[in-house]
């Protein structure tokens, strides 16, 4: 018998990690959770399919990396909601992983305490957590689902799903979200092509088999329905695509293709050349467009924090500053706060009988 090693060359070890039920154990569901998802998901849903006029808007931070400053600006965003519900459905971006083109801090799930410990069962806890807790509030939350397994321990608290610029092509993705329970959207890529994301709406629709895990940890085959609960998110790529010109261009494509004009503009990233100040100015074309007849725009994404800007991580982690994005550059709380009520009143004609 041969001793040359032929396999895990490159794997240094392997650890295993808690199972999604016994991660559900530790933080089941209440009847109140229960009831904000539900409300969440087909709330979404009927915006989604025009049965309600409201638009959706995602907003929060960039990423998660303080539970405890996540719990206040859900606070504060739930008092809003309940401001806003007449005319904006708003639910918070609570993003757990980051997609990287090189290397950086991938998110609270693989790396909780930000020191490349990679406490990867911590991070799902933590996620887990702040999820019931924002469950509890009664404001349902938007995610992006990177890993494919990492689903089957958080996904039941999520009402709107994304599929990332990076991650929107990848056929493993794809089948993924046939699966899901929630609305989904995929972004257009990274170059700005839009025919990605569109491709995967017709992908997703359809039945799909794939290879994951089920509840118990076991390796399975997942066999999927698919998922028609889909749309486009307009990013930005190498040029802003918010505008007119722009969505008329995609309405046009979707019509085509004989799919419903269901379109999301994400008002950070390449929108906003990755400058959070210049969200506003999509947003006022957003709301411009709405005023002048636009059916197609169902929804906006938003990125803010309890503080503007953004910062690195530093080695000393004592000296992170509270609130404050280690990621995008976000809105600070008073000028998010300002601009959704300013739209809000901006589009009420649009909701008067």
């Amino acid at each position: 018998m041969t001793d040359k090693r032929i396999e895990n060359i490159n794997v240094s070890a392997e650890q295993t990690i808690i199972t999604p039920n016994k991660l559900k154990e530790l933080y089941p569901l209440n009847e109140t959770m229960i009831d904000t998802i539900v409300a969440g998901q087909q709330t979404t849903k009927n915006i989604l399919l025009g049965k309600d006029k409201r638009i959706l808007v995602v907003v929060g931070p960039c990423s998660i990396h303080d539970v405890q400053a996540a719990k206040e600006y859900a606070q504060k965003l739930k008092r809003l909601s309940n401001e806003l519900k007449d005319s904006l459905y708003l639910i918070m971006r609570v993003y757990f992983e980051k997609p990287r083109t090189t290397v950086g801090w991938q998110g609270l799930i693989n790396d909780p305490y930000l020191n490349n410990s990679c406490e990867l069962e911590e991070g799902l806890k933590q996620a887990r957590e702040l999820l019931c807790f924002i469950a509890e509030l009664g404001l349902p939350v938007a995610s992006e689902a990177l890993d494919i397994v990492t689903p089957q321990y958080i996904q039941d608290l999520v009402s709107w799903t994304a599929i990332g610029a990076r991650t929107t092509e990848s056929q493993s993705h794809r089948k993924m979200a046939s699966g899901l329970s929630s609305v989904v959207g995929f972004k257009n890529g990274t170059d700005g092509n839009i025919d990605i994301a569109i491709n995967a709406l017709e992908s997703v629709a359809s039945p799909h088999n794939f290879i994951s895990i089920n509840p118990e940890g076991q390796v399975a085959v997942v066999k999927t329905k698919g998922n028609t609960n889909t749309h486009i998110i307009l990013r930005g790529g190498k040029a802003p695509n918010y505008d007119v010109a722009s969505v008329r261009d995609y309405e046009n494509k979707l019509q085509k293709l004989g799919l419903p004009r269901r379109i999301m503009i994400d008002c950070s990233h390449a929108n906003s050349f990755k400058k959070a100040s210049n969200q506003s100015l999509v947003l006022k074309s957003v709301e411009d467009q709405l005023l002048a007849g636009n059916t197609s725009i169902f929804g906006l994404m938003i990125e803010s924090n309890l503080h503007g800007g953004k910062q690195k991580i530093p080695q000393d982690l004592s000296s992170l500053k509270y609130g404050v994005s280690v990621t995008d550059d976000c809105l600070a709380w008073e000028e998010t706060e300002e601009m959704l009520k300013q739209f809000a009143n901006n589009i009420a004609p649009l909701y008067s009988a």
